[in-house]
């Protein structure tokens, strides 16, 4: 399989790694200010760029006719716009805040918690996300992701960053430190116990892997597609 990197930081080099020792070839690696290229050499495209470049990478691929597993969080308000081109190009799309594959089976036992509380209002739910220095965006997406989830089925309506102004609003705290890949851990507490469960990723292959294993299965596949249908879950 023949893929193009869009984005070569640390997580574009661990793919890269991933990628070659399971037989594929790197036919691209684009960074920020690389000249003018042809998506099309490509089979499928791995997107973890920047937030700016998301839209630009994403439509390119669409327009061209290539699979796009996008792991790029922070440009979500173009996602809508990204799916309809999808499907006027009838191509194939993946976005995830989150590629690991222990992530989303994470993101399954939140949802599963969620629906066993939402009728214990007793219980105030907050989020703490940690990463690495280097993120662009905060709240991580996976930490939306988790908060969309519990709203979905509890009485929380909304998130805020830091700290909760409102009423029935999820605070997100979104903490960077040097050399931490991820961690996650939802937090339900009352005046007389807390209830966590927590996500630790001990280094970045977890979330390569993921996003190498989402090439694999989307190639000669039309839609949009997130990492639940890779998986099966």
């Amino acid at each position: 399989m023949k893929i193009a990197l869009l984005g070569y930081g640390k997580m574009g080099q661990t793919i890269e790694k991933i990628a070659l020792s399971r037989g594929h070839e790197i036919v691209l690696k684009i960074d920020k200010d690389a000249p003018a290229y042809d998506i099309s050499i490509a089979d499928v495209a791995i997107d973890f760029s920047i937030p700016s470049s998301a839209v630009d990478n994403i439509t390119n691929c669409l327009n061209n006719n290539v699979p796009i597993i996008s792991g790029t969080t922070g440009w979500l308000d173009s996602f809508q716009e990204m799916k309809d081109l999808c499907a006027t190009k009838e191509g194939a799309f993946i976005y995830a805040s989150n590629y690991s594959l222990g992530v989303n089976i994470f993101f399954e036992l939140n949802n599963h918690l969620a629906k066993m509380m939402a009728n214990l209002d007793q219980y105030d739910v907050n989020i703490e996300e940690i990463h690495h220095k280097q993120k662009l965006d905060e709240p991580s997406g996976t930490a939306i992701t988790l908060a969309e989830s519990v709203i979905e089925h509890t009485k929380n309506n909304q998130w805020e960053l830091d700290k909760a102004t409102q009423e029935n609003s999820i605070p997100i705290t979104a903490i960077r430190s040097p050399e931490v890949p991820g961690t996650h851990t939802i937090t339900y507490n009352s005046s007389v116990d807390q209830i966590d469960i927590k996500h630790t990723a001990h280094n970045r292959q977890g979330f390569a892997l993921g996003a190498v294993v989402a090439a694999e299965w989307i190639i000669g596949k039309k839609g949009v597609f997130t990492m639940k249908d890779v998986l099966g879950i």
